[in-house]
């Protein structure tokens, strides 16, 4: 083809309009695009596999749930001081987003309640495993009852450890910090076995409470538990507990040891 030649097909191409060239389009399929094309005939909402009188599940925070779960009821065996009953529980009530926290956690010894800690929260999703928590606290037993604005976060870590971290606002000044942090060992897919510790700080004494300041008491734990069933599961295990600085003090003071080891038999369950 020399340059000054035209192409052959020049003057078809020329006298073609755009009004007769076919573009996509025009009207689809009678099946094209069919939400039900690969369904064997059976549409949502009707069909034997069908619960009538059941509105659809949405997603996306547009329905509300509740569960309550029972991390520890269980029975201390101490060497040294009272044997005591212990209850952990935390009910979640809302959707998604935005949910009621609901905390318990207390000691029963010789018919009474010595302490317990219990916790209305405002739960608010802030990344896929963690929430941030703000509400109150209320703590009663054998001293004198306390009031407390709480803020904390609650999720799980990389690698599967479950943490929850309070700080607390009370009256007359006074501060408080709670860390909690668990791990989940699977020997098997029913046994495992559960590290468990807990670390409580206090800005000032407390002597009506028996409560130094600084770091007043840690625990550390295992528990080994056997999961009949996903929501139940007994276990048993053993827990080493210390009272630090004055706290010490306090418990030596009332005959007591600074430094416990408790053997413990419960029951974990949600629902």
């Amino acid at each position: 083809m020399e340059h000054g030649a035209a192409p052959a097909s020049g003057g078809a191409m020329a006298g073609m309009g755009h009004g007769a060239m076919q573009m996509q389009g025009g009207s689809p399929p009678a099946d094209a695009r069919d939400p039900n094309g690969y369904s064997d005939g059976f549409e949502r909402g009707s069909g034997k596999y069908s619960l009538t009188g059941v509105p659809r599940l949405q997603l996306g925070d547009q329905m509300s749930f509740a569960n309550l779960r029972v991390n520890r009821l269980e029975r201390a065996w101490a060497r040294h001081g009272d044997n005591a009953a212990t209850y952990d529980l935390q009910a979640r009530i809302g959707r998604d987003f935005n949910h009621l926290v609901i905390k318990a956690e207390g000691d029963v010894a010789q018919g009474k309640l010595q302490d317990s800690r219990t916790e209305l929260l405002w739960g608010h999703a802030i990344a896929a495993f963690w929430d941030s928590q703000l509400g109150v606290r209320f703590d009663h037993g054998t001293g004198k009852d306390r009031q407390w604005l709480a803020a904390g976060v609650q999720g799980l870590a990389p690698y599967w450890f479950e943490l929850d971290a309070t700080a607390y606002l009370g009256s007359g000044g006074r501060t408080a910090l709670r860390l909690e942090g668990s791990y989940d060992w699977l020997l098997t897919q029913k046994l495992i076995l559960q590290p468990r510790t807990e670390w409580n700080f206090y800005g000032r004494s407390d002597p009506a409470n028996a409560i130094g300041s600084g770091l007043a008491n840690a625990s550390a734990g295992l528990r080994l538990r056997y999961e009949i069933t996903r929501q139940i599961a007994p276990y048993i295990g053993v827990e080493w507990q210390h009272s630090f600085g004055r706290t010490g003090d306090f418990v030596r003071a009332s005959g007591g040891s600074a430094t416990q080891t408790r053997w413990l038999a419960g029951l974990s369950f949600w629902f």
